[in-house]
């Protein structure tokens, strides 16, 4: 099945603040939003259990263990096991998402991309997300914003396990869909250019937003359209920065971001446009996106959110955002 036929709609929920990304979120905060988001009609919920070391997947999993299951599509990701072990979670390396999580759970994460641990990983989260089975899965972080210069060794590791793994529980019927789940366009790239094996999609996350979509639109999606794949877009808002939020790429904002949040800003301003329609409306209009998954933690971002997809946006606001 086509990842587009897949997806039940437009807008999904990325549950990454549920891991109580940069914050500790209360556990009946963490519910009322995934609440919010099951009423608003949102079907799609992606997860991982790097996500506060399966925090995430627990708290979702919690939400919604009384929803039909045929109801809503679920997908999550592997690379990662999370042991029934302590770390001091200040010293976990973890890129440029090291103090990410800091609030989640302080189970030990291991970055395993084998078969074996593929297998492992899925049969954990299912556990965790109380359910007995899962749609869509990710290979999470096979990129050089996690790992560095070692990142094609890690994708090597990725192609003889996790890939082949994934392609073989697709085509049994186990999983209907995987693919990569990452924060950089080159992994997508190189995935592409293998004969074998075969993805059926890619999540991307921050690379095709407002503020940063140059490298993904000219050399991932075109290619991604022509093959008839599709790609999920993670993290529209460039981790809060477009909407006004202090980070850009789990950091603090730096000025230059910053005054070009100021520029579209004013053009949004000037025609009456909030910074979410137009942050999702711009990742939707292309042709390969099959749906945008905003993350939130609390419910009134989820209505924001919805109110944001049914702005009318007139053609003239893009015309004068690309001339600018």
């Amino acid at each position: 099945m086509a990842l587009k036929d897949l997806l039940p709609g437009k807008l999904g929920f990325g549950t990454a603040p549920l891991g109580n990304m940069f914050r500790d979120i209360p556990e009946d905060e963490a519910r009322a939003t995934v609440e919010a988001a099951w009423n608003d009609g949102i079907r799609y919920f992606d997860n991982a259990p790097f996500y506060g070391a399966g925090l995430a997947e627990i708290r979702m999993g919690d939400a919604l263990a009384t929803r039909p299951r045929e109801d809503y599509v679920i997908s999550t990701k592997v690379g990662r096991l999370i042991l029934d072990e302590v770390e001091d979670v200040d010293a976990r390396d973890h890129g440029e998402k090291r103090d990410v999580f800091k609030h989640g759970r302080p189970n030990r994460i291991v970055n395993d991309y084998s078969e074996d641990a593929t297998l492992r990983s899925i049969d954990d989260s299912l556990k965790r997300l109380k359910t007995d089975r899962i749609e869509i899965i990710w290979v999470h972080d096979v990129a050089q914003d996690f790992y560095g210069d070692d990142w094609l060794g890690v994708f090597e590791a990725a192609r003889k396990g996790a890939f082949r793994a994934l392609d073989r529980l697709r085509d049994e019927g186990v999983i209907k869909a995987w693919g990569l789940g990452v924060n950089r366009v080159e992994p997508i790239e190189l995935l592409m250019a293998l004969e074998e094996p075969r993805p059926d999609g890619f999540l991307l996350a921050g690379r095709y937003t407002l503020l940063d979509h140059a490298h993904a639109l000219q050399r991932a999606m075109p290619e991604v359209a022509a093959r008839g794949l599709s790609i999920v877009v993670g993290g529209p808002y460039s981790s809060g920065a477009l909407v006004g939020g202090p980070n850009f790429e789990y950091a603090p904002a730096k000025p230059e971001i910053l005054a070009k949040v100021a520029r579209i800003k004013s053009i949004a301003d000037r025609y009456g446009i909030s910074m979410k329609a137009a942050g999702l409306q711009f990742a939707l209009a292309h042709p390969a996106v099959a749906a945008v998954i905003p993350g939130a933690s609390k419910p009134d971002r989820i209505a924001e959110d919805r109110a944001a997809m049914d702005e009318v946006v007139p053609d003239d606001f893009w015309r004068d955002l690309r001339n600018a």
